[in-house]
C-alpha cells in the first residue's frame, strides 16, 4: 500500500542480509514507540458518557460489535483517516488497488518488497486494553459476535473466537491461481532465502504492514511463487477496489439480525463494506452506539456517540 509516514519521526527499519543472517535495526523511533503517535486528540473522559455506555451494555443481551482501525492505533498501528495523524492527512499517497496488484508483476514486486521489510514490526504488534476488554466480554457471554474491518489479527491474539475478519488477515497468504493458503511467517523465510544479499531501509511506516521504499530498492527484490502451482501470491486481504466475499457478507448480516444492539468501536464507517451492517441494524431498529474519535458516517443513526480512546473507555465498562 503506497504510503509513507514522516521520515523524521518514523524511519528506523533497516534490513541487511549476509546469506541467511538477517538483522533489523530499530535504534531509531518506529511505530512501536509512543502508542499515542497515531491516535487523534480527544476530550477527557466524561463520567456521564461512561454511565450512558454502561447502561447501553448492561441492557444488551446479544451485542454485536464492529471494530475499525481506530481500535488498533493505540497498539501503534497507523490508520488512514484519523484527523491530523492518519495517513490521508499526512500524504497524498493512496493504498494499492486490487486491479493493479492482479494485473501487474512490478506492482506485486513493489508491494511484497515493502511488506517484507514492514512485516517483522507489523506482526509483532500486540492487543491493547480495548482488544482485551472485548475478549473478556466474549468470555463472559456479553459479546454475541465481533466483526472487525482490521487485518492485523489483534482480536485473534487477544483470544476472540466469535469473530469475522471482514477484510481478511495479513497473517495469511493466498495463491491467486490455485487458492493454496500459506501462513505469512512461512513466506517471510522464503523471501529471505531468495534475497540473501538484498538490503533496504524503510523511509516510514504506513497501515497494514506497508513501508515506503524507493523504486531502486525494490528493483532487485525477488518474489516467490506458489509452492504448489507456481501462481502469484497475494495477502488474504481485501484490497481497495475489491469486494468482500458475498458469503461472508451474508453471514454477518445474519449475525446482525440475531443481535439486540450494535456497538461501533474505532471506525468512521466511511467504507461501505462495514457501513452496510449499520443500515441493516437500523432496519431492524437496533439501538446503535458509536465509540470513535471524530465524526462517523452513522452519527445520526446512533443513540449514543462517544469521542474517547477505545483503550481508555472500554476497560471501564462492566459487561456483567
Amino acid at each position: 500500500m503506497d504510503f509513507f509516514f514522516s521520515r523524521r519521526r518514523m524511519s528506523g527499519l533497516t534490513f541487511r542480509s549476509t546469506k541467511a543472517h538477517w538483522t533489523a535495526n530499530l535504534s531509531r523511533p518506529c511505530s512501536h514507540g509512543p502508542t499515542g503517535l497515531f491516535v487523534p486528540p480527544s476530550p477527557p473522559l466524561d463520567p456521564e458518557k461512561i454511565k450512558e455506555l454502561q447502561r447501553f451494555i448492561t441492557l444488551s443481551k446479544k451485542l454485536l460489535v464492529i471494530t475499525g482501525a481506530g481500535i488498533s492505533t493505540e497498539s501503534g498501528i497507523p490508520d488512514y483517516r484519523s484527523e491530523k495523524v492518519g495517513l490521508y492527512a499526512r500524504t497524498d499517497r493512496r493504498p494499492i488497488q486490487h486491479v493493479d496488484f492482479i494485473r501487474s508483476a512490478p506492482v506485486r514486486q513493489r508491494y511484497w518488497a515493502r511488506n517484507f521489510v514492514g512485516w517483522p514490526q507489523f506482526s509483532s504488534h500486540q492487543p491493547n486494553p480495548a482488544h482485551w476488554a472485548l475478549s473478556n466480554w466474549e468470555k463472559l457471554g456479553k459479546l454475541h459476535w465481533l466483526v472487525t474491518q482490521n487485518v492485523d489479527a489483534l482480536h485473534s491474539k487477544a483470544g476472540n473466537q466469535r469473530l469475522t475478519e471482514l477484510h481478511g488477515c495479513m497473517h495469511r497468504v493466498l495463491c491467486l491461481s490455485c487458492g493454496e493458503q500459506t501462513p505469512r511467517r512461512v513466506l517471510q523465510e522464503r523471501f529471505r532465502v531468495l534475497n540473501p544479499s538484498w538490503s533496504a531501509e524503510a523511509q516510514g511506516v504506513a497501515p497494514d504492514g506497508d513501508v515506503f521504499l524507493t523504486e531502486e530498492q525494490v528493483r532487485s527484490f525477488q518474489v516467490p511463487s506458489c509452492d504448489r502451482c507456481g501462481g502469484p501470491l497475494k495477502p488474504d486481504v481485501v484490497f481497495f477496489g475489491d469486494t468482500v466475499n458475498p458469503d461472508k457478507v451474508d453471514f454477518v448480516h445474519r449475525r446482525v439480525k440475531e443481535a439486540d444492539s450494535l456497538l461501533v468501536v474505532g471506525s468512521s464507517l466511511q467504507v461501505y463494506s462495514g457501513y452496510r451492517f449499520i443500515l441493516t441494524a437500523r432496519e431492524k431498529k437496533l439501538p446503535i452506539a458509536i465509540l470513535n474519535i471524530g465524526p462517523t458516517r452513522s452519527d445520526d443513526l446512533a443513540c449514543l456517540k462517544l469521542d474517547s480512546r477505545c483503550g481508555e473507555l472500554l476497560p471501564l465498562i462492566d459487561p456483567q
